[in-house]
């Protein structure tokens, strides 16, 4: 699903994680054995996500399942915005050394390539009879939850999907269309995208049209690698492909063009400075696959309420991000812990993360619901969520992403911001590109 931050901050976060360990499966005090309904003596399962704002949007599903499961209670550690530098890296460390990984941890679709390659980390799920979970899902999304061995060790949560966020208020001042199909048939194409931004800028001088390039990197990567055979860093056969994939040069390519235009804020997502971004206005649009409303809308706060409004992608739809539950073997509680993902990836629990943070579901019966169909968000301008994302959910496709995919992204994207930033030239950012991602795959 989601979400990045800078190498540089990496080993202080490390360290930080490192304190929230002790809250992980070895804190739960209690007793292994009998179901979540009958458990001899109360336990604590943790539960270990990462992203921003809302991030998986659980914060009234665990509500209820600590109401409905007084002898089982559910810890909640959202650790940190960033996936690939932090969470990751720190995440198996613990399921390397055997502690302090939860009893239910989230999983973003760029890890899913190396935690399939290991199986050794990973509770056998079907042994508590969560196969029969299988019809609840697209092919795809449940196919990625079985490991090397095809045993079921993951669920999912989410799906991307694609909309562009907005500020009205901004637009207004740009003497820009704020109605949200107005907003939308102003960039069929990502080049009336640009000639949106430029028409923004031109009037608007204490604020960027666009949050950061890595964003917007991400959501054109993510329709590109539809067109191209749904492959981006490496191919099918483990083969780092970066600098070859036509997918990635075009993306790389309109983000250096955005970039040269002049038309960014130079942030990075999922960074502090990017948080304050937000409250302060420093841009007035980013890339949004359904999980980052929840990330605007908790990270821009209730002072920005109805200004932020939802448009359609240029370019047609794409899928970035959507995660995973697995169940360290490491936990305490693995029965029980098994129970938490499945009822955290139910269609009940799905719908409940999707009110609460935009999460789009990837149960086909949440899918279906009318409740998806029907939903908007008053936060966004009491945007039509469910006819924005709804349609395309269905024919989302899955994207390949190798075992190294997330410590190739993380450092390749280090490039991407360093050109828009002004610390890589121009005409030497490709080349660096490709060396940087040589190295990063080892």
């Amino acid at each position: 699903m989601r979400r990045g931050k800078m190498l540089a901050v990496a080993s202080v976060m490390t360290a930080a994680l490192a304190v929230s360990a002790a809250c992980g499966s070895g804190d739960t005090g209690g007793q292994t054995g009998g179901s979540s309904a009958a458990a001899p003596e109360k336990i604590t399962l943790t539960l270990q996500t990462f992203g921003g704002g809302t991030n998986f949007g659980y914060k009234a599903a665990v509500e209820k399942w600590n109401a409905e499961h007084p002898n089982v209670q559910v810890k909640y550690n959202n650790l940190t915005d960033s996936f690939e530098n932090v969470y990751w890296p720190q995440m198996l460390q613990w399921l390397q050394s055997g502690t302090g990984a939860g009893d239910v941890v989230g999983i973003d679709e760029g890890g899913m390539g190396l935690a399939k390659a290991r199986p050794q980390f990973f509770t056998d799920l079907g042994q508590y009879g969560l196969q029969s979970r299988q019809a609840d899902f697209p092919a795809w999304k449940w196919e990625n939850g079985l490991n090397a061995e095809g045993k079921l060790f993951a669920l999912g949560t989410d799906v991307g999907g694609m909309s562009i966020c907005y500020r009205t208020d901004l637009f207004k001042k740009a003497g820009l269309p704020t109605d949200r199909d107005e907003v939308s048939k102003l960039w069929a194409t990502w080049d009336d995208f640009i000639k949106a931004g430029q028409d923004f800028q031109s009037k608007v001088k204490d604020a960027k049209f666009v949050d950061s390039v890595n964003t917007i990197y991400n959501v054109v990567l993510s329709q590109e690698a539809a067109k191209n055979g749904n492959v981006t860093y490496f191919d099918k056969d483990q083969q780092l492909i970066a600098d070859k994939n036509p997918a990635v040069k075009t993306a790389f390519d309109f983000t250096q063009k955005i970039s040269q235009a002049g038309l960014t804020a130079k942030l990075q997502n999922f960074t502090d400075p990017w948080n304050t971004g937000f409250v302060k206005s420093q841009f007035a649009t980013l890339g949004c696959p359904g999980w980052m409303l929840g990330v605007v809308s908790g990270t821009a706060g209730e002072e920005f309420k109805g200004k932020w409004d939802v448009a359609t992608v240029p370019g047609g739809g794409g899928n970035w991000g959507g995660s995973w539950l697995a169940v360290p073997k490491q936990s305490k509680h693995p029965k029980e812990a098994a129970e938490l993902a499945s009822y955290l990836t139910s269609p009940e629990a799905q719908l409940m993360a999707f009110k609460e943070g935009g999460n789009l579901p990837s149960t086909i019966p949440a899918q279906d619901s009318p409740d998806l169909k029907s939903a908007t968000n008053e936060y966004f301008n009491n945007a039509p969520i469910g006819e924005i994302f709804g349609p395309s959910i269905k024919s989302l496709q899955p994207t390949f992403l190798g075992e190294k995919h997330a410590q190739v992204k993380a450092a390749v994207e280090q490039v991407v911001i360093g050109m828009d930033q002004g610390a890589v030239p121009y005409g030497q950012a490709w080349q660096r590109f490709g060396e940087v991602g040589q190295k990063a795959a080892g």
